[in-house]
């Protein structure tokens, strides 16, 4: 009861953390605060990827919400038994957990190519990527980033809000994993058999 306790908070878990993923992938969108930059497309390229909207947010908002669904107990019945139920219930919410790596890994490395390449920024030669070939060498130089001088501010900007958001990825890997754990186990160790036994007449 209690790994099945655990197992149901760890998806109720993966909620906040989609929807802050979605706050912080808007935010990108508007660096120094201003909506002028998204409408003239001067940001980094890789916010169209939306991989704090898409995948480790509105992705992951769904998985979570069909796997809070699979905890409770009072899903469907089975047409053999409910330890035919649970069963099933923990496959399902295997395969759910391991889709649910899948979308965060791809908005973990979006992010993370995001930050090695740096911001789309305004410099003396013009509107540029000042940072594509330094290999994310800028990030420990931060007397380079006055070289963008619009938007004001962006290099941090961009260096915080896309930590932050490979941040909120990297845990809602951690929580599918220990999710899947939690899950194999039960059907592993359980007290319930893991294929349906025929009927004896």
């Amino acid at each position: 009861m209690g790994l099945q306790k655990c197992s149901g908070c760890l998806s109720c878990l993966l909620i906040p953390l989609a929807l802050w993923s979605i706050v912080i992938n808007i935010l990108l969108y508007f660096p120094d605060g201003k909506s002028s930059y998204a409408s003239s497309n001067n940001h980094t390229n890789y916010v169209w990827h939306f991989e704090g909207i898409c995948f480790s947010g509105i992705m992951i908002l769904i998985l979570a919400a069909v796997l809070v669904i699979l905890d409770r107990d009072t899903f469907f019945e089975c047409f053999q038994s409910e330890s035919c139920t649970r069963t099933y219930r923990r496959f399902i919410s295997v395969v759910l957990s391991l889709l649910g790596i899948a979308f965060s890994g791809y908005s973990l490395i979006v992010s993370a190519l995001s930050l090695v390449q740096g911001p789309y920024c305004k410099t003396s030669a013009g509107w540029e990527y000042a940072f594509k070939n330094t290999a994310g060498s800028y990030l420990m130089d931060p007397t380079s980033w006055s070289q963008c001088t619009e938007p004001a501010y962006v290099v941090d900007w961009n260096i915080i809000l896309l930590s932050i958001l490979m941040v909120l990825s990297g845990l809602q890997i951690l929580i599918c994993l220990l999710k899947i754990i939690s899950e194999l186990r039960q059907i592993l160790c359980g007290n319930y058999p893991i294929f349906v036994q025929p009927a004896v007449i």
